[in-house]
């Protein structure tokens, strides 16, 4: 089998078009469906259109992740509602958190929500999400936590002004009772944010279901790991173009 040749060299202060957003996008719906942290047509994820302001791409509502593509992204307004012709429907009352974070967080490009068994579960402890690993102490100082006020819905408008004031410049958000959240300058960021915040639940589920003690690193090693990830502008860039070979080989409808 031939090797894929080389990647190029990223250049993250070159603007991406619409068509790539929608791209990135489309694949980033497939690989959530592929990795298993779907929940049925429900949740989204969601993109700003580059240079169009408070305009977004979000996924219609009715299909399953592993059904969307790139066309068939929608382009909506800052409350979720349709500003393109479209045969289905979308769900504004499901855009209430995006429309919040993506509106007042210029850093959130991308908006990525979940409701995953592991990550609904460790929304449920008081502890949250536990340095237990490698993988979660990444993790260490860049999740906010938001507590449950009901379904986010129009009815509660001010919530959205509290799920802003605790996500601060963070990259992940645990919804408590509710989720998971990510954000990120690219649809790549915000996807390994969400890729590696699930598997840390998952490990940490794991381990409690174990019944044995938990070892809990200091806290000055458990620092020092979270700083060799590093952070930047290219952050999740070589994991995302692996991904997308992959579903060009396996997926390639998903650009369509």
């Amino acid at each position: 089998m031939a090797l894929p040749p080389p990647p190029a060299k990223p250049d993250p202060n070159r603007p991406q078009t619409e068509q790539e957003v929608r791209e990135d996008l489309a694949a980033a719906y497939r690989l959530v469906a592929y990795f298993g942290m779907t929940d049925l047509v429900f949740t989204h994820l969601s993109a700003r259109l580059p240079g169009e302001g408070h305009r977004f791409l979000v996924n219609p509502y009715g299909l399953l992740f592993e059904e969307v593509t790139a066309s068939s992204l929608v382009v909506v307004d800052a409350e979720g509602a349709p500003v393109q012709e479209t045969s289905w429907p979308v769900n504004p009352a499901g855009f209430v958190i995006h429309s919040a974070v993506h509106r007042a967080c210029e850093h959130a490009m991308c908006v990525m929500h979940t409701h995953t068994l592991a990550g609904m579960a460790v929304a449920a402890q008081s502890g949250g999400l536990l340095p237990l690993n490698q993988i979660s102490m990444e993790f260490d100082g860049r999740v906010a936590l938001h507590d449950y006020e009901g379904i986010a819905a129009d009815d509660n408008l001010s919530e959205r002004d509290r799920l802003v004031r605790d996500l601060g410049d963070k990259p992940c958000m645990i919804l408590r009772h509710h989720g998971l959240l990510t954000v990120g300058r690219t649809v790549a960021e915000a996807f390994y944010w969400m890729y590696y915040l699930e598997q840390a639940c998952r490990i940490q589920l794991a381990a409690q279901s174990s019944g044995a003690p938990l070892a809990v690193p200091p806290a000055p090693v458990v620092r020092r790991a979270r700083d060799q990830f590093g952070t930047g502008p290219t952050k999740g860039w070589l994991p995302w173009q692996a991904l997308r070979r992959k579903l060009d080989r396996e997926q390639p409808d998903y650009v369509s």
